[in-house]
């Protein structure tokens, strides 16, 4: 049946498949830089990388490779066959299947377009225009009969007619051809151009050669000139086979066929040059063809049966107008279905280069403007560490300088008060009685006077100047801190650290310090043993002396005269003994002696009454009792109370004395808390600003990663498009490229 050589049809087959792969290709691709694209944008950490206008630039170029890639699915090459009724149209279309696909003949003519496509099955079908209902056709007759017995069809609908590509090769390349009604039949050539014209890559005008071209076949091809530009037509002189009748006007007649058809394309449509009109011009018998065909396809000769002269020259140039049909529409239509879409490619994937270009450069320097963010940053972190270290020493230090100098001002205002204690002694009024339940109450009143006293001279003595001197230091801790504090912060600062007073607290507690205090307001006469000895001695030798006279002598009595033994153990006296010591051992030794006889007390008296008389004695024994009895009456409960107050003063002295260091130590400690809460504080908010800069750090380090990404995957998208436009290129180079 067909030729050895591969159809010129298989040039657009190849075509076809090689641009829907492409466009596969590049929809995958528009796809994932889509995603890519999108990813981007939606991601909140990358601001003005993707800009909306490229975003949806490259979402719309999804759908439309969606629907191209439909579009190219569908693409075919498509022939028309017009010309006059009974022109011999389907003729030709069945001499060119191979077969009687359509019905032909006397009796049948076209009332409808008869579109002829290929289908995989192996039955034959119709579809109606308008219906999606299969109706099974086995015989040219019965579609005949299928389209003669429908009335609904009018001139100007479409019939699709399936054939199965097994009977028929010419079929198997995505090849539709389309049978019309007569041009001469009607007057709506427009809606038949723009329905069924205007997709067509090759128009075959089929002629009667026993006529001239008519004027209607002519106006049907202008028309098309005007909606196409250059159309590509063939004109089959059909019926040539008539001419053997007549072989000696043959030439004359083919010659003056020629003529007019050439002037008709070159001339009026000048859709073609005049050297290649020739082969743009046929005269065939599409009869005698079909006829041969079947035979060849029934095993017998193809120049078998009743055949007119000249048949195998009508025969050769059928042969040749198929070929050059077959090379004109394959090139054509390649051209026709395929290059615009090329054209379309290439400016989607310049479109998306440009994209994946911007969005690398957007990521690139959006990736160094981060990069020297986070240097400053971690510049800024080792700073803020190091600053830290240097003031922390630097604020132990002044706090130690601070602590030691209230330390100091607490001590001596307090040895001061101390000193000026009886004063404040002196200013505590209260009922006083000596009995001991109006005692303790008095002492308890005196106590919580004195430590009110105490702590409101030392706080009008220290806190005024601790309370600068602590400012002073904690706005030069601020001061220096504030640079390393968060930007928030340091215009609250004021909030953070609140300017307040601060009041050393002076806890004495002189209830428990005096608590074993025991007063003695018993009346003790001025000029009496004890109080001479007390004056002479002092208090605490006076004890000691007058404790030694009160202890029972057990020592059996002797005779003064007696003598003492030799043999007793010598008394060790001491190397260096003290002047009080020499004198308390005197002084008891005395009154030893004396208590242990009376024989010295009347020679004593005898000396003194010889000495100074009866008169002076007694002089001296009634100043001496009256002294006693003034003394006497004069220690009332004022006398007590001053006496109790004197014996307050002196104990609480002693003890106060005793918790000058602690005391000292103790608001020096409250000043150190005072301060190292303050620098606490600030290290607190430090210790933000380091979280801060290394969450940045963190951040920046995230994003640098996330660009560098970014910018492998558009260089890599943006490679991928190169690579897709070399296919194209290619394409270009081997389907549309004239050679």
């Amino acid at each position: 049946m067909a030729d050895v050589n591969p159809s010129p049809l298989k040039h657009f087959v190849l075509a076809k498949k090689k641009i829907t792969a492409i466009f596969e290709q590049l929809l995958d691709y528009v796809t994932e830089g889509t995603d890519f694209v999108n990813e981007t944008y939606e991601n909140p950490e990358l601001e003005h990388i993707v800009t909306d206008d490229g975003l949806a630039e490259i979402q719309a170029y999804k759908s439309k490779l969606a629907i191209i890639g439909e579009v190219l699915s569908r693409r075919h090459m498509k022939v028309a066959f017009f010309g006059r009724t009974s022109s011999g149209k389907s003729s030709v279309i069945n001499a060119m299947l191979w077969d009687k696909v359509l019905p032909s003949g006397i009796g049948h003519t076209t009332n409808c377009f008869l579109s002829v496509e290929g289908t995989d099955g192996d039955k034959a079908y119709l579809m109606t225009e308008g219906s999606d209902e299969k109706k099974s056709v086995k015989t040219v007759n019965q579609l005949a009969h299928a389209l003669h017995m429908d009335k609904n069809l009018e001139a100007g609908c479409l019939v699709h007619v399936f054939w199965p590509k097994a009977k028929c090769a010419l079929l198997r390349d995505d090849l539709v051809l389309v049978d019309s009604p007569g041009t001469d039949v009607t007057t709506e050539l427009d809606s038949w151009i723009d329905k069924f014209c205007l997709d067509a890559d090759v128009f075959v005008l089929v002629a009667n050669s026993e006529s001239t071209l008519m004027n209607t076949e002519k106006h049907f091809f202008h028309k098309v000139n005007e909606k196409l530009s250059k159309p590509n037509i063939f004109i089959l002189n059909n019926r040539w086979d008539a001419s053997a009748s007549e072989p000696e006007y043959m030439e004359d007649v083919r010659k003056q066929h020629m003529e007019r058809c050439l002037t008709f394309l070159v001339d009026e449509l000048k859709v073609v040059d005049p050297s290649e009109a020739q082969n743009r011009i046929f005269f065939v018998s599409a009869k005698e063809v079909l006829s041969a065909r079947k035979q060849k396809a029934q095993g017998m000769p193809e120049a078998g049966g009743a055949l007119a002269d000249g048949f195998q020259t009508r025969f050769q140039e059928f042969q040749h107008f198929e070929k050059v049909f077959e090379e004109c529409i394959s090139q054509s239509a390649v051209k026709t279905k395929f290059e615009q879409h090329t054209i379309r490619a290439r400016q989607i994937l310049d479109t998306v280069k440009n994209i994946m270009d911007s969005i690398n450069v957007a990521a690139a320097d959006q990736r160094v403007r981060s990069m020297e963010k986070r240097e400053d940053q971690k510049d800024r972190l080792e700073f803020v560490r190091n600053q830290i270290n240097i003031l922390t020493d630097d604020v132990k230090l002044k706090i130690k300088e601070v602590t030691e100098e209230v330390a100091n001002k607490v001590s001596s205002a307090m040895t001061d008060e101390i000193c000026r204690l009886s004063v404040l002694v002196d200013e505590f009024y209260s009922d006083f009685h000596p009995s001991p339940q109006v005692l303790k109450l008095y002492k308890s009143e005196l106590n919580k006077h004195i430590e009110e006293g105490l702590g409101r001279n030392l706080a009008d003595r220290c806190s005024s100047e601790v309370n600068m001197s602590m400012y002073q230091s904690q706005q030069e801790i601020i001061e220096n801190l504030k640079p390393l504090l968060p930007s928030g912060v340091q215009n609250q600062i004021h909030v953070l650290i609140p300017c307040r007073k601060f009041d050393l607290s002076y806890d004495l507690n002189c209830h428990s310090l005096c608590a074993d205090f025991q007063e003695d307001i018993t009346f003790r006469f001025s000029l009496g043993w004890t109080a001479l000895v007390s004056r002479f001695l002092g208090p605490k030798n006076a004890h000691r002396v007058l404790l030694g006279m009160a202890e029972p002598t057990f020592a059996l009595p002797r005779s003064l005269a007696s003598t003492p033994c030799t043999a007793s153990t010598p008394v060790l006296v001491p190397e260096n003994p003290s002047q009080e010591e020499l004198m308390v051992s005197l002084v008891t030794n005395l009154a030893s002696l004396t208590s242990r006889t009376s024989m010295t007390v009347i020679i004593i008296t005898g000396v003194v009454w010889r000495t100074v008389g009866w008169k002076v004695i007694s002089c001296s024994l009634s100043l001496y009792g009256l002294l006693y009895l003034y003394e006497r009456l004069t220690w009332t409960t004022k006398a007590k109370e001053r006496a109790f107050k004197q014996q307050f003063v002196n104990y609480a002295t002693e003890k106060l004395q005793m918790i000058v260091t602690f005391t000292s130590k103790s608001c020096s400690h409250q000043v150190q808390q005072e301060m190292a809460t303050t620098f606490a504080r600030l290290c607190q908010q430090v210790d933000i600003t380091e979280r801060n800069l290394e969450g940045e750090i963190a951040r920046l380090s995230k994003e640098i990663d996330q660009l560098e990404k970014i910018q492998s995957n558009s260089k890599q998208l943006r490679k991928k498009a190169v690579q897709l436009e070399d296919e194209l290129d290619r394409f270009i180079e081997q389907f549309l490229q004239t050679k």
